[in-house]
């Protein structure tokens, strides 16, 4: 057995680490964290300081096994997992399970996994910082507390049984992408006119040369605008000025977790998670530095090594070492900017999803390096006979490329204006002869709606989260289907164009545009409003913004050593406490329930309300004799837009098709969607299909084609007792009733096994997990 144990988090980490060290050191893994706090009621004792109840979880107690064995033998144990708290925490929680000593043991940190970084770090062991791990603590503490106590109210105050949760972070987020709906709901588009006239005048060889000019003002209606050209036919154009200035533009900083984010979804089209994911296996794999950071420093090795790079490539006129300040005071996840290990290396030589994250982190890092690019820019001014009104037109010429030559950063907001690029030569009282005119009716745009992207830079910008934390928040505001990420087709809308040419009057036309299409945009859904309604009508503290952000900041004074982390936690939860049983007693349950009008044939009361399972609309009342009937909201309707009209035609439901092999072929509508019924065989249908319009054909198809993916997955049954043996997405499983048990993987082929031997694993198949979540321990 080797004299030195070192242990890291993953697999693929230990072993890019272990070809690094000598015949001294064995590299494990453990798997990631080691330890979590109980799962029940008494993960925190809240009388006893808020001390935790950590537990191994039975998938972690054979790796714990493993490294308690080559712990006892090792001379030594080194711990080399990531240096942000994060990777602290798993370090001391390494040390508590292997009785190991935090103030003796041995710990590494690295930026990067290259043979230098790993023996350099040897070189330079230190011990376990526990304000680091105290400041995890605090956090993981805290959000367990606000998820345990806030979640089981949601249970009981809105009508969707235990499938609702809450938490610190994710309930903000969510809060920001409801009201930037709200707001788009609320935008009353107004409409003007824009006026651009366009010249035509010789360049420096004599060729015409068509040009643009915008007038410094807009018309609020069709007819000022109208009045305008009128008068514009006839008049005379004159060059009033003519400005030339140059200009530049500066690269932006090297990758931080969030700004990678953000144009990795840009450029990409990577979610938060994928590009997380991507980066891990490039920082693991030794390729790029670490991936969790809010630095935008770079080492002297670094910003030295992007020089020669530069220079060799693009020429001396191309390098600006540069080092950037961070705008984010709080910065201290790690001291170094998202950048490759080696910066000669321009491929990363791994699959397409790596190799194009790699190439974006180069050229980001390589551009930060490089000089500024340069502009000219010209601005003319053009009067006009008899009006105060002036035309301007702009251009831009680059006149060195600079950082552009190799990167250029892409930006979620629309562009301000539009510039042509080199102007033909003007001059000042240069008389101009009109081309055409044209006043082009424009409409106000709403709040652009958040993208994954867009929604970590806000949540950045209020100091919400750390870069640990931006995936994971967006992840689970999705998987709890608070949130949903989906393109919109749009809608056509009408638009008025005026024209008028020299010495003619202004004629009308109208054109038509796509409005409001959306592509991977971040759509609140109704139980994701609603549920944002309650927390921020009875929890206003959790739900501010600035609130959050002083949490976090209170977590980076515990990392510093400057509070105790109990301390900083009873201050937080007495009170949210005592809020949670004030809302226990006094809320009222919540169904968000909307009076859409009257039933025309039975004159009952329609309405639109969460149910158990989802929106629904209702006819007739709860406390009726005749039980109400329901249907399920599907499509783009939703509580607060769907209409007396859609809600009737979803009441249609269930549709009865004809007879077809002997029963009725029925559309409806149930828990899990619309479907098509024969033969008490259900087929869902497609989210891009409309149940109103399915015809006999399509249900048919729809039947035949689940009938023909359930023989694929049959494999054999026993129908004395109810059972099958099926495949499924996670494998061969026995099905018996509404019981589902796992056929274990060491049986080679399912369709030999006896009904006994079924029997047998459903017998011994671990009993299945029960209940929702549990507050903690008095909480």
């Amino acid at each position: 057995m080797a004299k030195n144990l070192l242990i890291v988090e993953s697999p693929a980490k230990a072993k890019t680490i272990e070809k690094y060290l000598g015949e001294g050191f064995v590299v494990k893994s453990s798997m990631g964290h080691i330890r979590d706090l109980a799962k029940k009621n008494d993960a925190i004792d809240v009388e006893d300081g808020y001390k935790p109840n950590y537990v191994v979880p039975d998938e972690k107690k054979k790796v714990v096994a493993e490294l308690k064995k080559i712990a006892k033998e090792a001379e030594a144990v080194w711990l080399a997992t990531d240096e942000d708290r994060e990777g602290e925490a798993i370090s001391w929680h390494l040390c508590e399970v292997l009785g190991l000593d935090p103030a003796e043991t041995k710990r590494i940190v690295f930026h990067e996994i290259t043979k230098s970084a790993i023996q350099e770090a040897v070189k330079n062991p230190r011990t376990v910082n526990l304000n680091l791990v105290n400041a995890q603590q605090a956090r993981r503490i805290l959000d367990r507390l606000v998820g345990f106590e806030l979640s089981p109210v949601l249970w009981r105050k809105i009508s969707r049984g235990s499938s609702l949760s809450a938490g610190r972070v994710q309930s903000v987020a969510v809060r920001l992408i409801v009201e930037r709906e709200a707001e788009i709901d609320a935008h009353d588009a107004k409409a003007d006119f824009r006026v651009l006239a366009y010249f035509s005048v010789p360049d420096q060889n004599g060729v015409e040369r068509e040009f643009k000019a915008e007038c410094n003002k807009r018309f609020p209606d069709v007819e000022a605008a109208r009045k305008f050209l009128a008068a514009c036919g006839s008049a005379a154009y004159n060059v009033a000025d003519v400005q030339v200035k140059p200009g530049k533009r500066n690269p932006a900083a090297p990758f931080t977790t969030s700004t990678l984010q953000q144009e990795a979804s840009r450029k990409l089209s990577f979610s938060v998670s994928r590009t997380m994911a991507v980066a891990q296996k490039l920082y693991e794999s030794g390729k790029i530095t670490y991936m969790r950071t809010d630095s935008v420093n770079l080492s002297d090795l670094a910003v030295n090594t992007a020089k020669s790079v530069i220079t060799d490539r693009y020429g001396a006129d191309y390098s600006r070492p540069h080092q950037y300040k961070n705008k984010n005071s709080g910065a201290q996840e790690a001291h170094e900017a998202i950048r490759p290990t080696d910066l000669s290396v321009d491929q990363a030589g791994n699959d397409d999803a790596e190799e194009r994250l790699y190439r974006l982190i180069w050229m980001r890092t390589i551009a930060s390096q490089m000089s500024e690019a340069q502009f000219e820019r010209t601005t003319v001014r053009i009067g006009i006979t008899g009006r105060e009104e002036q035309l301007v037109a702009k251009g831009e010429v680059l006149t060195f490329e600079g950082f552009l030559k190799v990167y250029q950063e892409d930006t979620d907001d629309e562009p301000s204006e539009e510039l042509d690029g080199l102007l033909p030569p003007l001059s000042v009282d240069q008389d101009l002869p009109l081309g055409r005119m044209e006043a082009t009716e424009r409409f106000s745009k709403p709040p652009a709606r958040y993208t994954e992207a867009s929604l970590v830079r806000k949540l950045e910008e209020l100091g919400i989260g750390r870069p640990s934390t931006y995936a994971p928040t967006i992840s689970t505001i999705q998987k709890r289907e608070y949130v949903i990420k989906g393109d919109r087709e749009g809608t056509e809308r009408a638009y008025r164009v005026l024209l008028v040419e020299a010495g003619g009057q202004p004629a009308e036309r109208s054109e038509t545009e796509i409005t409001g299409r959306e592509k991977a945009k971040l759509f609140p859904t109704d139980m994701g409003i609603l549920v944002n309604q309650f927390l921020t009508e009875h929890f206003k503290t959790v739900m501010d913004y600035g609130f959050t952000a002083r949490i976090e900041k209170q977590f980076d004074e515990i990392a510093d050593g400057g509070i105790e982390w109990p301390t900083m936690i009873d201050a937080f939860y007495k009170p949210f406490h005592d809020n949670i049983e004030e809302v226990k007693e006094t809320a009222e349950r919540v169904t968000g329930q909307r009076l859409l009008g009257t039933h025309p044939k039975s004159g009952k009361n329609v309405y639109a309300r969460m149910g158990r399972y989802g929106p629904m609309v209702q006819v007739g009342e709860v406390e009726d004799e005749e039980k109400p009937r329901f249907a399920k909201i599907v499509g783009d309707a939703s509580l607060g837009t769907i209409t007396l009209e859609q809600a009737l035609d979803l009441l249609v439901l269930p549709r009865d098709l004809g007879e077809w092999r002997g029963d009725n072929l029925v559309v409806g509508i149930g828990r899990f969607g619309p479907y098509v019924r024969n033969n008490d065989k259900f087929a869902s249908i497609p989210k891009d299909e409309d149940p109103m319009t399915i015809d006999e054909d399509r249900a048919r198809q729809l039947i035949l084609d689940k009938e023909e993916a359930d023989r694929k997955k049959f494999i054999k049954a026993f129908e004395e007792e109810d059972i099958q043996l099926l495949n499924g997405r996670w494998g061969p499983y026995i099905k018996q009733g509404k019981k589902n048990v796992k056929i274990p993987k060491e049986i080679e082929d399912p369709s030999k096994l006896t009904l006994e031997e079924v029997l047998k694993i459903i017998e011994e198949a671990p009993a299945r997990k029960r209940g929702g979540r549990r507050k903690a321990k008095k909480a």
